[in-house]
């Protein structure tokens, strides 16, 4: 578990193909401080697990699915990620909850002289972003000060730009993408006792229990 607030800027310092994904090293003083094998780290918003560390520097490997829902798949050597530990317990949550598991990719589209910053998002996940609201941009916690049917913008603070990778990310460009878990629970929930209404089944109102259609 994270709380979508970056550590560190980390360096992509090697990146190797494997039969299933492939291994990247990281270059990262900070979180590799207290690190150890089988820790996880973020990068990028991605929750990955610690093979290992050596001189500042974590390897990670990567599985296939991951790096087909998320922008890993086209990292270098010599990009810069932003990287965050896990949250230990009792820490102050000064973002939102974040899982690190990317949900897709968004495109930035622009950024206005008003200071807002534009991404483009896929319809299957913009139903879960709401004015105010939390996401997660490249593990980012961001507030949403817009949302649309197409995308959704964020207000930067200069700090933001300055410690992580939203600094100098371009128009064109795809970031990872990790929507509010607690928006997803919700709809599952909701859509379940939609479904059961619609059979003419049961709900739950309250303490009470009445049959679709019935009068109370």
């Amino acid at each position: 578990m994270f709380t979508g607030i970056v550590e560190e800027l980390g360096t992509i310092t090697a990146a190797a193909p494997l039969t299933d994904g492939s291994r990247l090293t990281v270059s990262g003083p900070l979180v590799t401080s207290d690190a150890k094998h089988g820790d996880s780290i973020a990068v990028n918003g991605v929750c990955l697990t610690v093979v290992d560390v050596v001189d500042g520097a974590f390897t990670v490997d990567v599985v296939t699915e991951t790096l087909r829902r998320s922008s890993l798949k086209g990292v270098a050597v010599g990009d810069r990620v932003n990287l965050e530990r896990a949250m230990a317990l009792g820490d102050r949550l000064g973002g939102h909850i974040v899982q690190g598991h990317v949900d897709g990719t968004a495109v930035l589209r622009s950024v206005e002289p008003d200071g807002i910053t534009r991404f483009e998002l896929p319809s299957r996940l913009s139903r879960y972003v709401v004015e105010k609201g939390s996401i997660t941009v490249d593990g980012v916690s961001l507030t949403v000060v817009e949302a649309t049917g197409t995308g959704f913008g964020v207000a930067l603070i200069p700090t933001t730009k300055q410690l992580t990778t939203l600094g100098f990310r371009r128009p064109g460009d795809e970031v990872n993408i990790e929507v509010d878990v607690l928006a997803k629970h919700v709809e599952r929930l909701a859509q379940a006792q939609l479904d059961d209404l619609g059979r003419g089944g049961t709900r739950l109102s309250g303490d009470n229990v009445e049959s679709s259609g019935q009068t109370r």
